[in-house]
């Protein structure tokens, strides 16, 4: 049984392109695609995905927003932020709203693929470039 995963980015490149990255991934599975903060809801209530991958800077409810309601509605989803935000605030703050793994858009795709198995099993992410911006070192 694949993880579901549903993309959030306002950019549709990106979109597309994690799409088809993802879709090489025998045990991970696109369900759909959100380009601003209330589409993503709208869609993580019809499609309930297991992950969702979600970007912070986006039209119509930012990441933040939207995580938090998602998580209100529906505990169990896990949230995977893809930002190029990296600085302390926006990694803090996202945890804060409920996003259980946060990983620069610099990253590799294979580090993405990780991150969305780890948070499926109910672990917590953070991208290693990211642990010393957290942990103020």
């Amino acid at each position: 049984m694949s993880i579901r995963v549903l993309l959030c980015d306002d950019h549709r490149i990106v979109r597309e392109g994690l799409r088809t990255l993802l879709d090489k991934e025998p045990d991970i599975e696109v369900v759909g695609e959100a380009e601003d903060g209330r589409s993503t809801l709208e869609l993580a209530k019809k499609l309930k995905p297991q992950v969702v991958v979600m970007d912070i800077t986006m039209p119509h409810l930012n990441g933040m927003d939207a995580t938090r309601m998602i998580i209100e509605e529906a505990p169990d989803v896990k949230v995977l932020t893809l930002s190029m935000h990296t600085d302390q605030r926006f990694v803090e703050r996202m945890l804060e709203a409920g996003a259980t793994g946060y990983l620069p858009k610099d990253c590799a795709f294979e580090e993405l693929a990780r991150a969305i198995r780890t948070v499926f099993t109910g672990k917590t992410y953070l991208s290693t470039r990211l642990v010393s911006t957290v942990h103020g070192e």
